[in-house]
């Protein structure tokens, strides 16, 4: 298919409204209906329950969902935020890297980037959403390294070790380009699979009514206008 004459990723800027979103969280919390989320805070208001989102300001009405008290069915401390370390291979031969520098997070993404045509910007937001730019981050679900690739999925992109930067920045952009093929280069349908699943997306014919899916989306877009805006104003600054 015709891909953006620009990078993919550039139409994204101002598709959503900036929201405070999770990045590291102190509680696991699950809804009856069987949503999950991780959240700084809780706080009672009357018969709801405002779950205060990683990150969002305290007190800031951008930075929390609202729900109905008899929603929440469970609550678990997460020991030390949303990512853990993963535990040390018995057959590994060599330790993945601990941490990326920023000149080789920078490269990493942009060959990512050169080689499918998608914004670096994009790919450096997904990474801060996903893992917070933590090598070895693993979720409760079992995805692991940067971008977040289930087992399943970074078979099927070829990566050998997930906790291999380079292996995995490879992987996951190579399924974000899947996706954005799949969704016609629709960028906040192409996030909403990525953090959700296709079927997914195909069932709602958009990106679906989960709470957690669509603060995901909209944090990945705020991450990345923060990104742009920030570009902009240096080369307005060089300019002068």
């Amino acid at each position: 298919m015709m891909h953006f004459a620009v990078r993919r990723g550039l139409a994204v800027v101002g598709v959503l409204a900036a929201m405070g979103l999770p990045a590291r969280a102190a509680e696991h919390v699950t809804l009856k209906n069987g949503f999950e989320m991780d959240c700084s805070r809780r706080e009672v208001v009357g018969d709801r329950v405002r779950l205060y989102l990683a990150d969002s300001s305290q007190g800031s009405e951008a930075g929390y969902l609202e729900v109905a008290s008899d929603a929440v069915v469970r609550v678990e401390t997460v020991p030390d935020a949303l990512l853990v370390a993963a535990p040390a291979s018995k057959t590994a031969v060599a330790a993945p890297v601990a941490a990326l520098t920023k000149a080789e997070m920078h490269e990493m993404l942009g060959l990512a980037g050169d080689a499918h045509n998608i914004d670096e910007d994009l790919l450096a937001s997904v990474v801060r959403a996903e893992s917070g730019g933590q090598v070895r981050a693993v979720s409760r679900a079992g995805a692991r390294g940067l971008m977040q690739l289930m087992p399943g999925t970074a078979g099927e992109m070829g990566v050998k070790d997930a906790f291999r930067p380079e292996e995995n920045i490879a992987g996951g952009t190579a399924y974000l380009d899947e996706l954005l093929t799949r969704y016609h280069d629709n960028v906040a349908l192409a996030l909403a699979a990525y953090n959700a699943g296709s079927a997914a997306v195909d069932r709602y014919h958009g990106v679906p009514p989960y709470r957690e899916t669509r603060a995901y989306v909209a944090r990945v877009i705020r991450e990345f206008n923060r990104r742009k805006q920030a570009a902009r104003g240096t080369v307005i600054a060089q300019a002068k």
